[in-house]
């Protein structure tokens, strides 16, 4: 009996210092991020416009740290405004580029806070817009370009 206890506890010993196991390493010094913007991909149009204006915005996913933008308003179908965006991440950080028709360097707005359906970007030396939040709610696309005085909200339902 004696020897059939041992010879089980040396299995056991043996089978749990096994080789192929390794062992469970934790990193402390990772940080989980969730830098998902699949959510924004897509054709949407404002549903919150002015009378006799539309807006559109289109985004598409240029690889896994670049995102392309364009937003457009019209106004009884002449073109008012045009608006060429990049979502783009380097030295691990997020930027936001705007850049309008009528201007010859984007404006960049840092990416603050980011997760799996928003994200908040803001520069401070600059008047208007100097804070822009986007994200989304269910079928949703939502925007507030903001400073401390005003506030625009966009309301934007997909489009085909």
């Amino acid at each position: 009996m004696k020897n059939l206890l041992l010879a089980i506890f040396s299995i056991l010993i043996l089978w749990s210092c096994d080789s192929n196991t390794k062992p469970e390493v934790k990193n402390e010094n990772k940080t989980e991020t969730t830098e998902n913007l699949e959510w924004l991909i897509g054709k949407w149009k404002r549903s919150n416009n002015e009378s006799g204006k539309t807006t559109f915005e289109t985004w598409h996913k240029i690889n896994k740290k670049e995102y392309k933008g364009n937003g457009y308003t019209l106004n009884n179908n002449d073109t008012i405004s045009m608006e060429n965006m990049t979502i783009s991440k380097a030295n691990n950080k997020w930027k936001l580029a705007v850049i309008t028709k009528d201007e010859e360097t984007p404006t960049y707005f840092n990416i603050i806070k980011i997760d799996n359906n928003s994200f908040t970007c803001e520069n401070k030396d600059i008047d208007f817009p100097n804070k822009i939040h986007y994200w989304k709610d269910g079928e949703t696309l939502k925007a507030t370009v903001s400073n401390s005085d005003i506030n625009i909200d966009f309301i934007f339902e997909k489009s085909k």
